[in-house]
């Protein structure tokens, strides 16, 4: 009949009307299915809940919170270090203690993403040059030659290593791939690249039409020689801030094509290239709009985190 249990708030209230009726205790314990004593307990006003089973927390809501204060000054200390700054602010308590509490409020142990470290005048710069760039339309973005370079890596004992593949995106009819390899790019090679293979793509992409080139900070496209080549070529610079492949969509391109390459194995130099060529090509239109659609919300993702790395 359930005599430990608690009344439930439709028990007493049946009891209440049962007994205005004037049923009897026992015809009352009867008809809910509870104990007499239950009854009579309610009845009497002596009718108080169960005491909660089990051990007392050892910690307060005041030393929870110094916890919870200590964890987000340094993400990145282990169940020891917080056990012992605890410690040294007054709470005595075990390891497994520091983890459920850990686990109460929410946080789990994960691995950190790696993102490009950047001091207080880079964020600036990625800051103000959002703000800038703000109100650019995906139109706008469409006339940008987005270009990037990645490495492949291949197994010991061959000669070369592929350093420089290089791709544009137009949005939105078209996606070209221009590249070369190389075992080092100066300056000099990457002028070269420019012209024999940049300049051919950029006029299949947009003919006669204007279009600005974008390229990181790396040595050889900041030097003043690749300057002046683009200055004698007539082509406009876009200004790019340091340590940013968050704001490049060519970097999800890279990330897509090392995702194909690790079930084709390659292990020559012409079984990577050609793994390359057949990831880039199995690269749709689509994926490729969509990255330069995103350009907006990268943008804002950026001036909503102050400057700091965002998520793409």
């Amino acid at each position: 009949m359930g005599k430990t249990a608690d009344l439930t708030a439709v028990q007493k209230a049946i009891i209440d009307t049962l007994k205005q009726e004037g049923k009897t205790q026992k015809e009352i314990s009867e008809r809910i299915g509870c104990s007499q004593s239950a009854v009579s307990r309610h009845l009497s006003g002596k009718s108080v809940g169960r005491k909660k089973c089990g051990r007392k927390r050892c910690t307060t809501r005041r030393g929870d919170r110094t916890l919870r204060k200590i964890g987000e000054k340094d993400r990145f200390q282990t169940l020891g270090d917080l056990r012992k700054q605890w410690t040294e602010s007054g709470v005595e308590t075990s390891r497994a203690t520091v983890y459920r509490r850990v686990q109460e409020m929410g946080y789990r142990c994960r691995i950190p993403q790696v993102k490009p470290l950047l001091n207080q005048k880079q964020r600036q710069k990625r800051l103000t040059w959002a703000t800038e760039k703000q109100h650019w339309t995906v139109a706008q973005w469409s006339k940008v030659l987005f270009s990037d370079e990645s490495k492949f890596w291949r197994k010991t004992g061959e000669r070369e290593m592929p350093k420089c593949l290089k791709s544009s995106v137009k949005y939105p009819q078209s996606v070209m791939v221009w590249g070369a390899v190389s075992a080092a790019v100066n300056a000099a090679s990457y002028q070269e690249i420019l012209e024999h293979f940049m300049l051919p793509s950029a006029e299949k992409l947009y003919g006669d039409e204007d279009f600005i080139f974008q390229h990181d900070l790396a040595p050889a496209h900041s030097a003043k020689t690749t300057g002046k080549w683009f200055t004698d070529h007539g082509i406009t610079v876009l200004n790019w801030p340091a340590n940013s492949p968050d704001l490049n969509p060519i970097e999800n391109l890279w990330d897509i094509v090392k995702r194909k390459l690790r079930d084709a194995r390659p292990n020559t130099l012409d079984e990577l290239k050609a793994a390359i060529e057949a990831s880039w090509a199995s690269i749709t239109p689509q994926q490729c709009h969509r990255l330069i659609a995103s350009m907006p919300r990268r943008i804002e993702a950026v001036i909503s985190a102050k400057g700091f790395p965002t998520k793409y």
